[in-house]
């Protein structure tokens, strides 16, 4: 998963959460991504891209912690 911005991230189904941290150390946390959306972000090519298409400005977030 290579990825110039991010670094890391982890999908919570239960509670539809989708952790992600980003090369700055900074992670957030996507409140109601729905699992279908998750499993295309797996699978992108570009983490990145499809993050800013389909994630960013998209969902409710909220900065979780910063590794």
């Amino acid at each position: 998963m290579p990825s110039s911005v991010i670094r890391d991230f982890d999908y919570d189904e239960e509670h539809r959460a989708l952790d992600i941290t980003f090369v700055s150390g900074k992670v957030y946390r996507y409140r109601d991504v729905p699992p279908e959306l998750f499993a295309d972000f797996e699978m992108a090519r570009s983490k990145g891209e499809f993050f800013n298409r389909h994630i960013r400005d998209c969902f409710a977030c909220s900065e979780v912690a910063e590794s």
